[in-house]
């Protein structure tokens, strides 16, 4: 009775996630562009922000209750999920286009920020020094993003703003940070219930449940035919999730892990690498390159589970 009452909390938590961050999403992108924001700065600051909403509050809420392995397995095992399950299926599906600017520029971030993540996890602890590097980090990136659009000469497009999106932004922040608060909650009873890890529960349904915002706009992205949209919001995200979800999070309260984290960060880095390479190869990522994503990231789990 209670498994089944943890799933009902998680699955309604999903909802109130997804839900939360549409509204963050949809009325923050109307207020920067009223407030004169271009989409490049946009798409990489406040749609990331705003998809990675969940991750932060059940991050955050996780460390500050003392839970870190779902803190740091929620951020790894989201970043896995979007590069290997949404990014490979959309390849899958169809072909992902690429560019230059995504591969090198952000696509090298993400290789180095994923390394120094395996680096900060070399002692099993994300301290608050080392959270505080990944935010002056995520300043430095944001800072390159603005300076580089601003060369660019690009024009900022225009947007219809309406004074309900202020507090339509505010009643999405409460309703994800309260789903996030439950969401925990019933994830760590969950993995006490079924005699697993508190990182398993972490890496694979909590950071499924997070990406919620991540599949969505990935599927929107897929039906209006913006392939190459969909690789650029992910990548964008999972420098998010790192930098700034995870950073802050050690900043609050610093982290100390369970040992199965080196093998699911070893993972995470090889994989990014790997996502890259392919993104280069043809600026594109093959239906076969999806395929192989989309089974590495399946035996990943199948992995975490049978421990």
């Amino acid at each position: 009775m209670i498994v089944v009452l943890d799933i009902g909390i998680i699955i309604a938590c999903i909802a109130g996630l997804w839900w939360g961050a549409v509204q963050v999403v949809d009325s923050a992108t109307r207020i920067a562009r009223r407030l004169g924001v271009s989409d490049l700065v946009i798409g990489l600051t406040v749609v990331a922000i705003g998809t990675s909403a969940p991750e932060f509050a059940v991050t955050a809420v996780a460390a500050l209750k003392g839970q870190s392995d779902i803190s740091v397995g929620n951020v790894v095992g989201s970043n896995i999920f979007n590069l290997g399950f949404i990014l490979g299926g959309l390849a899958l599906f169809r072909g992902v286009a690429t560019s230059p600017r995504l591969v090198y520029r952000d696509g090298g971030d993400l290789i180095g920020t994923t390394l120094l993540l395996v680096f900060f996890l070399r002692d099993l602890a994300v301290t608050r020094l080392e959270g505080a590097i990944l935010m002056a980090l995520l300043v430095v990136y944001i800072a390159v993003l603005i300076v580089q659009r601003a060369e660019a000469g690009e024009p900022v497009p225009p947007g219809r703003f309406n004074r309900v999106d202020i507090p339509r932004f505010l009643v999405g922040i409460v309703v994800i940070v309260g789903a996030g608060h439950f969401f925990v909650e019933a994830a760590g009873s969950l993995a006490r219930l079924m005699g697993v890890s508190e990182w398993v529960i972490g890496v694979t349904i909590v950071a499924i449940g997070t990406s919620a915002p991540e599949l969505a706009t990935s599927l929107v992205a897929l039906h209006r035919g913006q392939h190459g949209m969909s690789a650029g919001n992910l990548v964008g995200s999972d420098l998010f999730n790192l930098l700034g979800v995870l950073g802050l999070a050690a900043v609050l309260s610093p982290m100390s892990v369970d040992p199965a984290a080196l093998s699911s960060v070893t993972v995470l880095a090889a994989m990014v690498v790997v996502v890259v390479v392919m993104m280069r190869t043809g600026w594109k990522l093959s239906r076969w390159e999806g395929a192989l994503l989309v089974a590495i990231t399946l035996v990943r789990w199948g992995f975490d589970f049978s421990r």
